[in-house]
């Protein structure tokens, strides 16, 4: 697994995971480019700055959207993400839709 993983991360980008052996078993990671951080469930699962809950609760909501869409074109995937991550970070749903006017109102003019 750690050649997938040194081909798709950057040199100096932050890896959460949790203790799953396949990519932190005898600490493979931490020979690569980048910093690898472990998260135990067991012992920090439900702590506030446990960025592996935060990953898994967006990876599950994109996940519902994907099935709702039937799928996602692989051209399109990067986009589907995009607005994934504006949905999941933007609030509540009156906030989205101002943003949404307000580049509107910005685009025309």
């Amino acid at each position: 697994m750690l050649p997938i993983i040194q081909e798709k991360v950057e040199p100096d980008s932050i890896v959460y995971t949790d203790a799953f052996g396949a990519y932190g078993a005898h600490d493979a990671l931490d020979v690569s480019d980048f910093h690898h951080r472990r998260i135990n469930h067991s012992k920090r699962f439900a702590m506030r700055r446990n960025p592996i809950n935060g990953i898994e609760n967006f990876g599950n909501q994109a996940e519902r959207q994907m099935h709702k869409d039937s799928g996602i074109k692989p051209e399109n995937f990067y986009w589907f993400l995009k607005e994934c991550e504006w949905h999941f970070n933007g609030g509540r749903h009156s906030q989205l839709l101002k943003q949404l006017k307000s580049w509107y109102k910005q685009a025309k003019h």
